[in-house]
């Protein structure tokens, strides 16, 4: 496709940006294949590069253009909404533009999204993909080895379409085994292991519901796999992220649950977790309470509580500390499922990991974890994340699961400042990466849709970017101190904030915070390049460094422009 048969016009002079808390700029509007450029070219000071896969509407008046990019947002509009307010000259050209953006930021082959054709420097597609593997998973985990095995047997992945070639299962469990029990389970998403704990041995397996339908049909093979799992004499855990009452009515269209006397050494809990079209409204009405600029403490308050949203983090983290209690306090192996196997379950698997595995809270380590449980795992990041919450079309399968677990992690992170080895800047940066990137890491929705697209050969990945020296110490945390006990959060109402660092980086308030946060970061490498240079600890100045040791610096949080 030639994206110049969507440009009616490519150039525009004289044309007047408005910005938040900025004065109005004139310059030169551009529109290319996939980006919207903005160049005052008189004193170089107003350069805006956005990429038109990041916006998700646009509003066209007599007056202006005002284009809007969702949480990505940089502008605003009558003190209400978000966007770049753009004043072109000409209603011509004015609507040339908004045609010309309305269809290539909606793009939906694959082949023609900017990470084709993104080349950063010193980089080479030579270089591979990715961090890791299921084998490389598998040798390095060493309680593993006696019982379990690697299975190729979704290799040309005919089994499962979302599921990567290679599985961890029971050593017990054969090939021909694992054929049926996936037929079984809803898109053939079988029980894999995901987790196995270093010192005891248990583990996390998940999946998707399994097929009994109304007529509570059985699968000997499927009950084979999950009796091998606890090996006959333990008992495990089942954790449904949906209610009893959701789970019995899947009864009436095919689905179901797990049955007492089919899988005797498993007790099932029902945690329900909201998905889908509930989760991604949620979203909308806290990005538009975010943005509601009215001063009104009684209005924000109410529409921050209409929203929701804290409350499906409460629940996240919640059932994410039972699934980790199960596992590392009462020694039970558990099985993750829902419906699908492709949301919750990855988002309560992959906290319960940070909250046990110190391994996972360094800056690779939380990396290889997304790249296992959400990349391999199967979530479906370009149906999830195909618009934002300004989008005027109809929602259909946009969630934003992804996004719910980067705000939990944020939760452990304030809760634990210390024993987490990467920043918040991190993850609002694969926030942002999820709905638009550079890199091909979230596109397509599955492993078997990447390597059809040929995605691992023609674009680069974003988590080998992230781990290069200067992005290195961009995203981790100089005050990380590792630690083998598990950190458990705290759910209560009180211990869970809003992630102003994300959803109120538009702020003012928020320039001057980001501004508090390099000078401290700048303090800290000087400190730590001082003590290396003596061989000696160089204490923080006075009121950074309490007695039982360095407490994280309290202040209003919020952000940076993104455009």
């Amino acid at each position: 496709m030639e994206f110049s048969e969507h440009i009616r016009t490519a150039n525009v002079e004289n044309v007047v940006l408005r910005q938040p808390f900025r004065p109005p700029t004139k310059g030169t509007l551009c529109i290319t294949g996939h980006h919207l450029l903005f160049s005052d070219r008189e004193s170089q000071s107003c350069q805006v590069l956005l990429l038109l896969r990041n916006i998700d509407a646009i509003e066209k008046s007599v007056e202006n253009l005002l284009v809007y990019s969702g949480v990505f947002s940089s502008a605003r509009r009558k003190q209400e909404r978000f966007g770049i307010y753009l004043d072109i000259p000409g209603m011509e050209q004015c609507l040339n533009i908004a045609h010309s953006i309305e269809k290539l930021s909606s793009l939906n082959e694959v082949a023609d999204m900017y990470p084709f054709f993104h080349r950063p420097p010193d980089t080479s597609l030579q270089d591979g993909w990715g961090l890791s593997s299921t084998q490389h998973h598998y040798h390095q985990m060493e309680p593993l080895r006696d019982r379990w095995r690697v299975s190729d047997v979704n290799r040309d992945y005919t089994v499962c379409p979302s599921y990567p070639p290679s599985a961890l299962v029971p050593k017990t469990v054969s090939d021909e085994t694992l054929l049926k029990a996936a037929k079984f389970r809803q898109a053939g998403r079988f029980p894999v292991l995901c987790y196995c704990h270093r010192k005891n041995g248990k583990v996390i397996m998940r999946s998707s519901q399994p097929l009994t339908g109304a007529n509570r049909k059985r699968c000997r093979e499927d009950e084979l796999l999950l009796q091998a799992v606890i090996d006959g004499s333990d008992k495990g855990y089942i954790i449904d992220t949906r209610s009893s009452q959701l789970a019995q009515q899947a009864w009436m269209t095919g689905g179901g649950s797990e049955s007492k006397s089919g899988y005797p050494g498993w007790t099932r809990l029902h945690r329900q977790m909201e998905r889908g079209k509930a989760l991604q409204e949620s979203f909308i009405k806290l990005v538009e309470a975010c943005g509601d600029q009215t001063n009104n403490m009684d209005r924000w308050l109410s529409k921050l509580e209409n929203s929701k949203w804290l409350s499906h983090v409460q629940t996240a983290l919640s059932t994410a500390g039972l699934l980790a209690e199960c596992v590392e306090r009462d020694g039970h192996s558990v099985l993750v499922n829902g419906s699908e196997g492709t949301d919750c379950a990855l988002l309560i698997s992959t906290l319960a990991q940070l909250i046990m595995d110190p391994g996972c809270r360094t800056l690779e380590g939380f990396l290889t974890l997304l790249e296992r449980e959400w990349v391999q795992g199967g979530h479906p990041f370009q149906q999830r994340c195909a618009r934002a919450a300004h989008s005027h079309t109809r929602l259909q399968q946009e969630s934003p699961v992804f996004l719910l677990m980067l705000d939990c992690v944020w939760q452990l992170w304030r809760q634990f400042p210390l024993a987490l080895g990467f920043s918040e800047s991190l993850l609002v940066r694969l926030a942002t990466e999820a709905y638009a990137s550079d890199y091909g890491t979230f596109l397509c929705n599955s492993d078997q849709e990447r390597c059809a697209m040929g995605v691992k050969e023609k674009t680069h990945c974003l988590f080998q970017a992230l781990l290069k020296p200067g992005e290195r110490e961009l995203y981790s945390n100089l005050l990380y101190g590792s630690t083998e006990l598990a950190i458990w959060p705290s759910v209560h109402p009180q211990s869970l904030q809003l992630w102003r660092g994300f959803f109120l980086r538009w702020n003012q308030q928020g320039r001057h915070v980001e501004e508090a946060k390099a000078e401290i970061r700048n303090m800290i490498s000087e400190w730590g390049s001082l003590a290396l240079r003596n061989n000696v600890f160089v204490a923080p100045p006075t009121g950074l460094m309490a007695p039982e040791g360095l407490q994280r610096l309290q202040t209003d949080e919020t952000v940076t422009l993104f455009v």
